[in-house]
């Protein structure tokens, strides 16, 4: 049995610990991966199929575990989904939206109800509606564990950077503090990155 089995489901401090290994395990192929993006991100059609395999193919997995490679953004597999990742979006966003418009709150709980729709519609190949309803009802009663899993690290990132940029600002050395505040930026990046493969993991 997998340590995910042996602990209450999405509970917050096993989420967080196995994001950060999912992160850390595969470091180097998702920082390639992103300074690819990064810079391909301006060349049309091409960048909606890196888009897609950086927010859906990375992270559906690395919550199987599987090998990601170094190119991973390039697989032309990805950008067949590309009216089914426009639609899934269009309708997260315009749902949220919505939800925005009736004093915000609405939109988060949107959010977070939604927040496995786009990896339902191109990894398991659900269409948009029944990605979106699929990902409602498995997200059922575990919403508010994923506000507090993506908000506790969003808020230790946070307090170290400004902390740094503090520092650097009062000492004087804002070009060491800053390239610091960069490093932690990008082991951010690969952070949620995890806590999205192990959120999607132990819900699908």
């Amino acid at each position: 049995m997998s340590d995910a089995g042996l602990v209450k489901k999405l509970a917050i401090d096993f989420t967080i610990k196995e994001g950060v290994a999912i992160g850390v395990k595969n470091i180097v192929p998702i920082l390639v991966n992103v300074l690819l993006w990064v810079l391909t991100v301006w060349i049309p059609y091409l960048n909606v199929g890196t888009t897609i395999g950086l927010y859906v193919g990375i992270i559906a997995k690395a919550s199987r575990g599987e090998a990601i490679s170094m190119t991973e953004i390039f697989n032309p597999r990805y950008r067949k989904y590309m009216g089914d990742f426009f639609l899934t979006s269009g309708l997260i966003g315009l749902g949220i939206s919505i939800g925005i418009i009736f004093f915000f709150i609405p939109g988060i709980i949107i959010g977070l109800a939604w927040c496995l729709a786009l990896m339902l519609a191109i990894d398991k190949g659900k269409n948009p509606i029944e990605a979106i309803s699929l990902s409602n009802n498995l997200t059922y009663g575990y919403k508010w564990r994923i506000f507090a899993i993506y908000l506790i690290p969003c808020l230790v990132f946070t307090i170290v950077q400004l902390i740094l940029i503090v520092v650097g600002y009062a000492a004087e050395i804002g070009g060491f503090t800053g390239f610091l505040v960069l490093l932690i930026t990008l082991f951010e990046v690969l952070v949620f990155i995890g806590l999205q493969a192990s959120i999607y993991k132990q819900l699908t």
